[in-house]
């Protein structure tokens, strides 16, 4: 009894070591004596010579690199700017990824980013940092995706992404950057204030100007008006005065009346006897002693 469990125990040993899985998130590559013999890409069940064979299993899955520390950069109008970057990568060529960097991920990470950082100090040295901060951020990053991709193959890695997450700048070149730019933003308003004070007296002096003319063309109206008035005025009254000169004399002196008693307290020193008073003396007696009063 003792040795059919031996042998059973035995069996389940050697198969043990005969049976492999992958994994669907793993690549798999099978050595024989340190040369590789097979490379795995779908999942399931495998068989390998036991002692002679073994196999490693590499991630399928995306990878990612994010910078600990932020890396600085000069742009073309030589400023210093900190860039936070990061890579999301996977292995595509299991075989060459070995054979470049004998699987270990800590030294394809390594490569990728002296790859993607040296891409983003050419990139950046040929541009502002208005660019790099706002004007071409999607540009640069699809450009460096594409030339980190292209040396990311030759160790059977692929590179999904590049990101630039964050760039600043340098505590003192801050300072600096902030002071240019606030004069410049003040350079800009005094120049807007000075062609909105210029526009302002234009506009100014035209509305004067129309205020003048609307005036002139107003008074030249009403003078024309009133001399066609006065006109009319005394053509009526030289034709009163031929149709009744003495309906004429009352009513030219009822108006003499009225402007000369325009108020109870307005005192006229004139003889009784005059002819100012001849048409309210033809009223009566009474009318005659009230006006000599």
């Amino acid at each position: 009894m003792n040795a059919v469990a031996a042998v059973f125990v035995a069996a389940l040993v050697i198969l043990g070591a005969t049976i492999f899985t992958v994994d669907q998130r793993q690549h798999a590559i099978v050595f024989q004596l340190g040369e590789v013999r097979q490379v795995i890409e779908e999942p399931g069940l495998y068989f390998k010579w036991p002692l002679i064979q073994n196999v490693r299993y590499f991630e399928k899955r995306i990878l990612t690199i994010d910078s600990a520390e932020p890396e600085r950069f000069i742009t073309s109008d030589k400023m210093n700017v900190l860039v936070d970057s990061i890579t999301k990568w996977r292995i595509i060529d299991p075989k060459l990824y070995y054979i470049s960097v004998a699987g270990d991920e800590s030294r394809a990470k390594t490569r990728l980013t002296q790859t993607v950082n040296a891409g983003l100090r050419e990139e950046f040295g040929k541009r502002t940092v208005h660019d790099v901060v706002s004007g071409e951020r999607d540009k640069i990053m699809a450009q460096m995706r594409e030339k980190a991709d292209l040396d990311a193959r030759k160790i059977g890695v692929q590179i999904v992404d590049v990101r630039v997450k964050r760039v600043e700048l340098p505590n003192d070149v801050s300072e600096s950057v902030y002071r240019r730019m606030d004069a410049e933003r003040k350079r800009v308003a005094n120049e807007l204030r000075s062609q909105g004070a210029a526009e302002a007296e234009k506009i100014r002096a035209d509305a004067d100007k129309q205020r003048e003319v609307i005036v002139a063309e107003a008074y030249r109206d009403a003078q024309k008006m009133k001399g066609e008035g006065d006109a009319r005025a005394t053509a009526i009254y030289a034709a009163a005065f031929e149709n009744s000169p003495e309906f004429y004399a009352f009513y030219r002196s009822l108006e003499a009346y009225r402007s000369s008693f325009k108020s109870r307290n307005d005192v006229l020193v004139v003889e009784p006897s005059s002819d100012f008073f001849r048409y309210m003396k033809s009223m009566g007696r009474g009318g005659g002693e009230k006006a000599g009063r």
